[in-house]
């Protein structure tokens, strides 16, 4: 089981939810199921989202999410 934490944008585009449990193997089918969940608003917040697995930037959605770990969806923040 994950955690999912929603920031900014992306809570906004989850309905407001700051953090919820999900099952997924990669960031790929947690996106899809997210999606499922929440809907296209959610769905375009995270293809330019950024995303961090246990506190470390994951580059590669197709990679394995370890069991337990912490996906914080990260929108584009605007300014400096």
């Amino acid at each position: 089981m994950l955690t999912v934490r929603y920031f900014a944008g992306a809570r906004a585009a989850a309905g407001g939810v700051s953090s919820e449990p999900a099952e997924a193997a990669t960031v790929n089918e947690l996106t899809q199921l997210l999606t499922d969940r929440h809907g296209e608003r959610l769905a375009l917040v995270m293809k330019a989202a950024s995303f961090l697995v246990n506190g470390l930037a994951c580059h590669d959605r197709a990679a394995e999410l370890p069991a337990g770990a912490t996906v914080d969806v990260l929108p584009p923040f605007a300014g400096g």
